[in-house]
């Protein structure tokens, strides 16, 4: 068990274990939604979730994208706070900074290439080993490139989403005709 959110622990082994940067969007979005909106660290799960999307997005070849979603991140990462989850906050920090400076002078040409996030708790490093290890995972190995993995956002289910945006829609057409 671990001293930190169960989704936080999932989206680091998502980013480090399967490099599956869509997963870790969706691990920890509903965590961060859930968060009572004058939560002082609101600001810094977005960034990880940035961090994330900016590699997939990156990783894809979409670099003006990339180097957006770096840059905020960067702004949203505050050290203090990922110090307080287990991490190295300045250099989580300088990872998204220097990831947007290196693939902006580079654009198109700018190669991907897998980051690790410096976790300088060893008890959550060592339990995020050890689930790889369980799962047949190498730890903080570079892609798998799998294009389930790559293309994650066009060849995932979607009916849930467009199921719930229908009845979202149908709800606001109803409460306009009843209140005109």
């Amino acid at each position: 068990m671990s001293a930190y959110p169960e989704p936080y622990v999932d989206y680091l082994f998502e980013f480090h274990a399967t490099r599956d940067y869509f997963e870790c969007h969706e691990r920890l979005e509903e965590y961060w939604k859930s968060l009572p909106l004058r939560d002082p660290d609101r600001d810094v799960w977005v960034g990880l979730i940035q961090l994330a999307v900016a590699l997939y997005h990156h990783r894809r070849g979409n670099a003006a994208g990339a180097v957006k979603i770096y840059r905020g991140a960067a702004a949203r990462l505050r050290p203090e706070t990922l110090d307080r989850l287990g991490l190295d906050g300045a250099a989580v920090q300088e990872i998204a900074a220097e990831s947007a400076r290196r693939l902006e002078a580079a654009g198109r040409e700018a190669v991907y290439r897998a980051v690790n996030l410096p976790i300088r708790d060893g008890e959550l490093l060592k339990l995020l080993q050890e689930r790889a290890r369980r799962q047949g995972f190498a730890w903080g190995a570079d892609d798998p490139l799998e294009e389930s993995i790559v293309r994650r956002h066009a060849l995932r289910d979607r009916s849930d989403v467009i199921e719930a945006r229908a009845r979202a829609a149908a709800e606001r057409t109803a409460a306009r005709r009843r209140d005109p």
